[in-house]
């Protein structure tokens, strides 16, 4: 599996390097750029071989670099003045760093024709700027999955070719590309006007072309909750056993691989043993992001080339937390290099978002396994006590405590002093002398959902309800107090698992037909692998490191997912990647740990499948699904067909593959979920299982969503053999004419007694 661990848009060389035990690709290059021959300064583009000793010297780098040409100073891309030179800028903006000379009068903001790659420690020219850069995808190439070198350097001479003919000749052509994939994906990212995009997109070799887009991350005891370990022990039907730990499985995410860490905690809070999904696999990592100011962090020309890679280096699963605006399946960077990874038997699992609301949900297409987040059963209680003796209970992990026990001075913000009176109204202060206390309240949109933030000074986050309740007491008294309790960790929490306020839901916004997100993991308040280059609040002034820290997003589900994954191929290493998504969804839970449905944590109403999809994932169960629902290459080539995609394009996915004349309908490839999103009369659904179990005969059970008839035929299957697949339909229609329009939910189980196969069903009457 590779983590796309990503801080910011960038292109780079197709490179490797390696740290200890970690395989790490760098997409991305800290470079500076040459916009224009400005004062002279223009240069031909120089390449300097760096010593291992000055790979992580900066400054010495750039001293280099700089050596002759005038320039002094570096501005960031924020017009910020950096140090002469600095490491922090070149991380910082949007991957330009801008220079000025020393000049009589006002520094001139000019650009050097350098690009530095820091996975190689070696200069490159570099192209203009990402504002008008696209990405031409070509398909896959003919060259087997081991290509020769001569078949590396053939294919980016046949870029050079194909964009030359269009620009006039291969020196533009080699100007304006500035990544070839030439591994496995067969494409290009070159710097285009609009015009020249929207012609070469007319080549009969080309499927598509579309802007190089910005794309953003999606940023213990965990694995307690989800059944892999129990107070510290592994018992025997634990996954983590049947699996060896994920031994022989190459996988990427932090959280997902490396070994067992003991006496992890943040500042002392939820001590434990940290400890990946797979914690016996092999780490490989592709970085594609770093930071940026252009509203996005990773960028679709980088991320194509990591999957390029990855699928090269023959990884087992790709882990992906990133995501941003949804497109067309093979307009869209993450959609194409996850399709060539399914080609080549590796699995997919990717983020679902963390835009909160309806229809918001990312990462779509039906060979990806999209993850929304949830909460766990553990807490960090840091209650609050006011004056009127109303105890309120807040989360936290703050370092600090108060120095006293006793209560004190409550106000807020717009009451403070001066320095302080930019802060937002939803922030209520204690102060005492020289201490100054936060409490922080939580939006309507959140309700009572709280993160656990380490603060630098005593904080606790309440929820919106409580603190209204906050606001009223201060308005109600001259002398209002308050104290707040140091925070304590709480296990066994109920009700768990909820649904994170923040996490994005379906309905699917590209195919209706495919229930995203998929399925729910733990993502809130997870105790995770952090780095001591930085503080965990992020703030400058904060001064103290941390090895650990509390992270929320899907960018933490999505990384349980993967490493189950993981285990899941090292135990049955013949699986499909869809057997594999199968049988963590029709395994998945919709229960929370009260025997309760699942729950929105916002406002403590039901959740449904559009927030978890097949509900919460159950690694143990997933282990002996029983059945499974089955896709090889052609099925998802078939629905994509039955969207109306060009067929020509279509063809060039899997050789000798057309569309067929009489197309499927969309709602009947073979996925674990079922979603009708257009029901007007009486629909038809098929469907077919495989035997991955023991022998037995499978009986069906229907929970009909409200006003909705459904029936199963056959009731009954009987598979005597591993392997047998037997199909069935589902006859749905409205139980009379008065049936409200709009999405309601249903599942059907098939059950031998001993294994019970679970899909959601989703379906939307319209008139």
């Amino acid at each position: 599996m590779r983590n796309f661990d990503c801080k910011g848009g960038s292109q780079t060389p197709q490179s490797q390097g390696k740290a200890r035990n970690v395989f790490v690709r760098s997409f991305n290059r800290i470079f500076l750029r040459n916009f224009a021959n400005i004062n002279g300064l223009h240069q031909k583009p120089t390449e300097v071989e760096l010593k291992n000793e000055e790979e992580e010297n900066v400054e010495k780098t750039l001293e280099k670099v700089l050596e002759g040409t005038g320039v002094g100073l570096l501005i960031g891309a924020r017009g910020q003045l950096l140090s002469e030179p600095a490491t922090k800028p070149l991380h910082e903006g949007s991957g330009l760093c801008r220079c000025t000379r020393k000049i009589d009068g006002p520094p001139r903001v000019v650009n050097l024709p350098f690009s530095l790659s820091w996975s190689t420690g070696k200069l490159y020219k570099y192209p203009p700027c990402y504002s008008n850069s696209y990405v031409v995808y070509l398909g896959g190439h003919s060259h087997d999955a081991k290509p020769s070198s001569c078949d590396l350097e053939r294919a980016t001479k046949s870029h050079y070719e194909l964009l030359g003919s269009l620009l006039g000749s291969k020196e533009k052509a080699k100007d304006a590309i500035f990544d070839s994939y030439t591994k496995v994906i067969n494409g290009f990212a070159a710097n285009l006007e609009e015009e020249e995009a929207t012609e070469i997109a007319k080549h009969s070799s080309v499927l598509s072309v579309f802007p190089n887009r910005a794309r953003e991350l999606h940023t213990t005891h965990s694995w307690d909750f989800l059944g892999l370990a129990r107070q510290g022990n592994v018992p025997m039907r634990s996954l983590w056993r049947k699996a060896r730990f994920g031994e022989g499985v190459i996988i990427g995410n932090i959280d997902s691989g490396g070994c067992f860490t003991r006496r992890a905690s943040v500042f002392g809070h939820g001590m434990g043993t940290a400890a990946g999904g797979a914690p016996k696999a092999h780490v490989a990592a592709y970085k594609a992001c770093w930071p940026d100011t252009a509203g996005g962090s990773c960028y679709d020309s980088d991320i194509l080339a990591a999957f390029d890679h990855a699928i090269h280096d023959g990884v087992d699963v790709i882990s992906a937390s990133l995501g941003g605006l949804n497109a067309n399946f093979f307009q869209d960077a993450i959609s194409v290099g996850s399709f060539h990874a399914l080609k080549h038997g590796i699995v997919v699992v990717c983020s679902a978002g963390n835009k909160g609301a309806i229809a918001s949900v990312m990462n779509p297409a039906p060979w990806i396994f999209t993850v929304a987040a949830s909460t766990i059963d553990r807490k960090f209680d840091s209650l609050v006590l006011l004056g009127n003796k109303r105890i309120l209970k807040g989360q936290s992990l703050s370092s600090s405590k108060l120095p006293a026990k006793k209560l004190y001075p409550l106000i807020t913000s717009t009451d403070a002093r001066a320095a302080m009176a930019s802060m937002a109204d939803a922030y209520i202060l204690a102060c005492s002398y020289a201490l100054w206390v936060l409490l922080i309240l939580r939006s309507e949109t959140m309700g009572d959902d709280l993160a656990a933030d380490p603060h630098m000074l005593p904080a606790s986050h309440i929820s919106a309800t409580d603190g209204k309740s906050v606001l009223r007491y201060i308005n109600s008294t001259k002398l209002p107090v308050v104290y707040i309790t140091y925070p304590k960790t709480k296990k066994g929490t109920k009700p768990a698992p909820t649904m994170a306020a923040f996490s994005s839901m379906g309905p699917n916004p590209i195919a209706a037909e495919i229930l995203k997100p998929d399925i729910a993991a733990p993502g809130e308040n997870i105790i995770a692998a952090f780095t001591e280059a930085v503080s965990p609040s992020a703030i400058p002034s904060d001064s103290r490191r941390a090895p650990f820290s509390a992270m929320s997003g899907t960018s933490m589900s999505c990384p349980h997912v993967a490493g189950i994954a993981a285990l899941l191929k090292a135990a049955h290493p013949d699986w499909s990647p869809a057997a594999i998504r199968s049988a963590m969804m029709t395994t998945a839970r919709i229960q929370d740990n009260m025997r309760k449905p699942m729950k929105f944590i916002s406002s403590m109403t039901g959740a449904n499948p559009f927030s978890y999809g097949a509900g919460f994932v159950q690694p143990n169960r997933a282990m002996d699904p029983g059945l499974v629902y089955d896709l090889k290459v052609g099925d998802y080539l078939r629905f994509v067909c039955a969207l109306g995609y060009n067929r020509d394009v279509v063809a060039h996915f899997k050789k000798n593959f057309r569309c067929p004349n009489k197309t499927m309908e969309a709602i009947n490839i073979n996925y674990p979920s079922i979603t009708i999103p257009k029901l007007s009369g009486f629909v038809k659904v098929t469907r077919t299982l495989k035997n991955v179990g023991p022998k037995g005969t499978y009986k069906v059970r229907v929970h009909e969503p409200e006003g909705i008839s459904v029936k199963v035929e056959p009731k009954s299957l009987t598979f005597d053999q591993l392997g047998v697949k037997k199909k069935f339909s589902l006859l749905v229609k409205p139980k009379n004419a008065t049936v409200d329009d709009g999405y309601v939910f249903g599942k059907i189980t098939w059950s031998d007694g001993v294994h019970h196969v679970r899909s959601p069903l989703v379906v939307r009457n319209v008139h």
